[in-house]
């Protein structure tokens, strides 16, 4: 396993960390999947308060595990005031064991409203700061699902000294980020690049044959852990036969190999060659749109769809729109009224209220039963 430093705030991070939102069958698979990270030799595990029973088996593991040498990360979201993030840092003290928590991330930094409740400097941050001179924690960074503008504004804050971030092969529009971040000498952690880059624990079989002699999986951790920029990753496992794949990984942090670009130029050429003249270039030109429709994202998933058969991945994310809130922000593609107003301004000329309908068809699936009446 690698190390790498974790910006200012100093701390020597494993090249992989533990997240741990999807290990929650049980507590003793959550026990023995935290085990397994750590003979990997992970010395990073996140939490977070939203993880259901997440921070009270860390806590219980802790305890009975007795390592001294790991790095904690908790999330907590944005509060309305200091005292009801004052309560909620207590409760995250009091059910992971610790009297310090090394890392704190506020998490789910989504909008320009959030972004303007960590800039008020009577608002939750000054409970975060409180804490912070108390020794109950020791760095601050943020988590985002947000836009590229949020993410920019939260970095130029400087509030911050680390950034967990959406950033993968088949998602590069925060790209700039990395590079905005390591300015102000920002630790880099990449959120679930197996599951949120591409649902990559169980890729279809064209996905397969176009990486080859590479899984998927092993070909989108080796272009992260190849970029210097990048701390660590999160590995986000459900059982510990899901960090099987990664045992080999945490040393291998070199620059891709011949091999390794070629595999990357297959997938790109493939790309070009499935989608043709209808590949979204993700410029996000189109944007806003009058009907609140996320059309580069719609879009991008098509262009998985279409290139790589990534289609329970589509189906995946495409059914959060109107059903996750500012996590994933955005209506879905049958709202398009037709009105042309994004179609001047895309370079690409692409006819996106087509697409945007070819792409509802192809993710939404069939129409479901509902349980409860209207």
């Amino acid at each position: 396993m690698q190390y790498r430093r974790f910006g200012r705030t100093n701390l020597n991070l494993s090249v992989l960390s533990l997240g741990t939102m999807r290990a929650l069958a049980s507590e003793e698979v959550f026990r023995d999947t935290l085990s397994a990270g750590l003979a990997l030799g992970i010395n990073h595990i996140e939490t977070a308060q939203g993880y259901g029973t997440s921070e009270r088996w860390l806590g219980a593991f802790l305890k009975t595990a007795g390592l001294d040498n790991l790095v904690i990360t908790t999330k907590i979201t944005p509060q309305p005031d200091a005292a009801t993030m004052a309560q909620r840092l207590e409760e995250s003290l009091e059910r992971l064991g610790l009297t310090h928590i090394h890392c704190l991330a506020i998490h789910g930094l989504n909008t320009p409203e959030h972004l303007a409740s960590v800039s008020d400097p009577q608002g939750c941050m000054a409970a975060v700061r409180r804490f912070q001179a108390e020794g109950k924690i020791g760095y601050v960074g943020f988590s985002t699902h947000g836009s590229r503008e949020v993410v920019e504004g939260a970095i130029a804050t400087d509030q911050f000294d680390f950034v967990n971030l959406h950033y993968y092969y088949f998602f590069q529009r925060h790209a700039p980020m990395l590079d905005l971040a390591i300015e102000r000498d920002m630790g880099i952690f990449i959120i679930s690049p197996g599951d949120k880059g591409g649902m990559l624990y169980s890729p279809p079989a064209q996905l397969e044959e176009i990486c080859a002699p590479f899984s998927p999986l092993e070909l989108t951790y080796r272009w992260l852990l190849a970029d210097p920029r990048i701390t660590t990753l999160s590995t986000g496992p459900a059982v510990p036969a899901e960090l099987e794949p990664l045992e080999f990984l945490g040393d291998r942090t070199q620059p891709l190999t011949a091999e390794e670009l070629a595999a990357l130029e297959r997938l790109s050429a493939q790309e070009s060659a499935a989608l043709g003249s209808d590949r979204c270039a993700q410029c996000y030109d189109c944007l806003p749109c009058p009907e609140a429709i996320h059309i580069p994202e719609v879009l991008r998933l098509r262009n998985l769809t279409v290139a790589y058969d990534m289609q329970a991945f589509g189906t995946y994310r495409y059914r959060m729109f109107e059903n996750a809130g500012h996590w994933f922000p955005g209506r879905k593609a049958n709202r398009c009224t037709d009105c042309g107003d994004c179609l001047p301004r895309c370079p690409e000329k692409l006819d996106i209220p087509t697409l945007l309908r070819d792409a509802h068809d192809r993710l939404q699936g069939p129409a479901r039963r509902r349980l409860w009446g209207d």
